[in-house]
């Protein structure tokens, strides 16, 4: 065959071409990403109807189980009263505080473990006893040393934040590839240089990991921490609402719970998505 028949066979796209050929992709794309999305919303909206059909026909009391439909009037009672929003500002800044405190901790000092054996044997055998002991436990300790204001329920908070942030700190560091290391004294680079150029790159996907569990952790702690001797914040509002049998408040608060700790999480999820373009990992099946 000649030169000039096996070029005629090369299939030439046009500019027109290519660019229906990207925007089906992008159209499939975004397809894709609204089915996700709406799929996401099946299993609640089937549990809500149920629900609401159980407290319709009193199969179950308002005491017990209020309906959705009760939950949401309780709900639009406490917003309009502004009794929702002055707890939920003060829930969120203590457990704004406590992962700042807390997680900005767990970051250092899984850094400076992950760097130095040294440190490593000096401070995670203790880190990780104190990890092992529950909360309910360490309380009373944070009541007698701290008392019953702000700094014990921040600080419970952030101790709750620490370990998450620590541990994967940490790790993210040790799973580093020694042969990086090994380029990075070839090329003489400092240690400011080798933290920003290679261990931080590196250790991003499990520090960011860190970050999600801990968000969570310090929302969970939220609630221990509100439990001693509050008069303000969601979990003291709950524990108002179970003395004078008002389920359906306490529904709120948990439901505001799981609302404020999706949003957090998403936004870590992309935070991922932006600094971890780079990773060509297993997405699972369409």
């Amino acid at each position: 065959m000649s030169k000039a028949g096996m070029t005629a066979e090369i299939p030439v796209s046009t500019p027109r071409q290519s660019e229906k050929k990207w925007k089906s992709i992008s159209q499939s794309s975004g397809k894709r990403r609204r089915y996700r999305l709406l799929s996401g919303f099946i299993l609640p909206v089937i549990i809500i109807i149920i629900w609401q059909l159980i407290g319709s026909l009193g199969w179950v009391t308002k005491t017990v189980l209020p309906t959705p439909w009760e939950i949401i009037l309780a709900a639009k009672n406490l917003a309009v009263s502004g009794v929702l929003f002055t707890n939920m500002k003060v829930s969120i800044i203590r457990a704004s505080c406590g992962f700042v405190i807390g997680g900005g901790l767990g970051l250092a000092l899984g850094t400076l473990v992950g760097l130095s054996a040294k440190s490593e044997s000096l401070l995670d055998p203790t880190l990780q006893m104190v990890r092992t002991i529950p909360h309910l436990a360490i309380t009373p300790l944070f009541i007698l040393w701290f008392g019953l204001g702000e700094e014990s329920k921040i600080l419970l908070i952030g101790l709750g934040a620490f370990f998450p942030l620590y541990v994967n700190t940490f790790l993210g560091i040790r799973k580093v590839d020694a042969k990086l290391f090994e380029v990075a004294r070839i090329l003489e680079f400092s240690k400011w240089k080798q933290i920003k150029l290679l261990i931080v790159p590196s250790a991003l996907p499990n520090i960011l990991l860190g970050i999600r569990l801990s968000l969570g952790a310090a929302w969970l702690s939220l609630v221990v921490a509100e439990l001693m001797g509050s008069t303000a914040g969601l979990g003291y509002m709950m524990m108002d609402a179970r003395q004078f049998s008002n389920t359906d408040i306490v529904f709120v608060g948990i439901i505001i719970f799981a609302i404020v700790g999706k949003l957090t999480d998403s936004l870590v999820r992309l935070m991922e998505k932006h600094f971890l373009k780079w990773q060509d990992t297993y997405k699972g099946e369409v």
